[in-house]
């Protein structure tokens, strides 16, 4: 029996890496780091403009590493464990994390600031330009 997805229909040509995408995203359970994402109104009110802001305590600048890989941006943090130190409680794990966000065709990462314990992540996606194509139909007898 074949599964029946919304991209399944014959009007929708090279959609296989959407659902791809969206099945991943079904996938993935973590919750850590919490994050926010909020929509910001540029200086000229017409570009759109996303902050992605991760709670990330405790983690300092070198331990964080914010890369784009293809149409992905991925938030990785990793902290050592100090050994030197001896706890009599330990309530706070010094834990690794990898978030990724998918990102829509020409969206880009603008900055990355760090401030107190928060990881606030710009993007914008400037205004594309409307292609109209004229396609020349051959005639072959």
């Amino acid at each position: 029996m074949s599964r029946m997805t919304p991209f399944s229909s014959p009007l929708l040509l090279g959609f296989d890496a959407m659902e791809k995408t969206l099945e991943r995203l079904a996938k993935s359970g973590d919750s850590y780091p919490p994050y926010n994402i909020e929509r910001l109104s540029g200086a000229d009110g017409k570009a759109e403009r996303l902050r992605i802001t991760l709670a990330v305590a405790g983690f300092a600048e070198s331990d964080l590493d914010v890369t784009t890989e293809e149409n992905q941006l991925v938030v990785r943090g990793r902290q050592n464990d100090d050994t030197e130190r001896e706890f009599l409680h330990r309530g706070i794990a010094a834990r690794q994390f990898q978030r990724c966000f998918v990102l829509a065709d020409g969206m880009r990462v603008i900055a990355a600031e760090l401030k107190n314990g928060l990881l606030s992540i710009d993007l914008d996606r400037p205004e594309s330009e409307r292609l109209v194509r004229k396609i020349n139909i051959s005639v072959k007898d």
